[in-house]
């Protein structure tokens, strides 16, 4: 399944195009969601590696797509993962030596894997990639 949203380019340079998404909070759609406070909806902005990004100009109106599937990726490599690793270390080390020295250990094992992400961020932004169109073009 892909999801989409429409956004704003506000920037563009070589091989690489900005956007801006407004995201709304799930109750955007209540009937209520003016007067009630709890609505909020956020800016977000997308850097998006295409090679057509001469296509693209500022202000023009786009579609981002992302597989949901994608989207799952990368919510377990950035939160799923790092809080199993910091239970998987902090766990037994715990029962090894002192809390404060268990704690920076298990700090340094969470730093490493972040590093570790970080070198890798290119094959990873090869595999989670971000789709953009003119709203015309779908």
């Amino acid at each position: 399944m892909t999801v989409s949203h429409d956004g704003i380019v506000s920037a563009v340079r070589q091989g690489l195009v900005t956007v801006t998404v407004t995201v709304n909070s799930a109750c955007h759609q209540c009937h209520a969601h003016g007067s009630c406070g709890f609505a909020e909806s956020k800016d977000k902005t997308l850097e998006i590696a295409t090679p057509e990004w001469e296509r693209y100009h500022v202000g023009d109106v786009v579609v981002v797509t992302v597989n949901e599937s994608l989207g799952l990726g990368a919510a377990l490599l950035a939160y799923l993962l790092p809080a199993a690793l910091l239970l998987a270390v902090l766990m037994p080390l715990l029962h090894l030596m002192s809390e404060p020295l268990a704690v920076l250990l298990t700090l340094a094992a969470l730093a490493l894997y972040y590093m570790v992400l970080y070198l890798c961020r290119n094959k990873l932004q090869k595999k989670f990639t971000i789709g953009l169109s003119h709203p015309s073009a779908e």
